[in-house]
């Protein structure tokens, strides 16, 4: 087995409603900033034991479609490194 770090990033999917990110962009705005767009994310850091980077990869993908996100308004991201 080989230790590896998955980092799950799950964010709302576009054409759904993100409060966070709105009172954000307008606080940047208000700060001076040109911001177009802005949406917020989570991130999860998974450290686990794996076959492989692919198996390390799956594992962290059902956890991110079982609990980590939901599948209606999230979109998600799986990026794994060898530790």
């Amino acid at each position: 087995m080989t230790a590896y770090t998955a980092t799950v990033t799950v964010r709302l999917k576009r054409g759904v409603l993100d409060p966070e990110a709105e009172t954000t962009r307008r606080a940047l705005e208000r700060l001076g900033f040109e911001v177009e767009a802005l949406r917020s994310a989570d991130r999860f850091e998974i450290d686990l034991d794996a076959e492989g980077s692919e198996e390390a990869a799956e594992r962290a993908s059902e956890m991110a479609e079982r609990l980590l996100a939901n599948p209606t308004i999230h979109d998600y991201d799986v990026e794994v490194e060898e530790r």
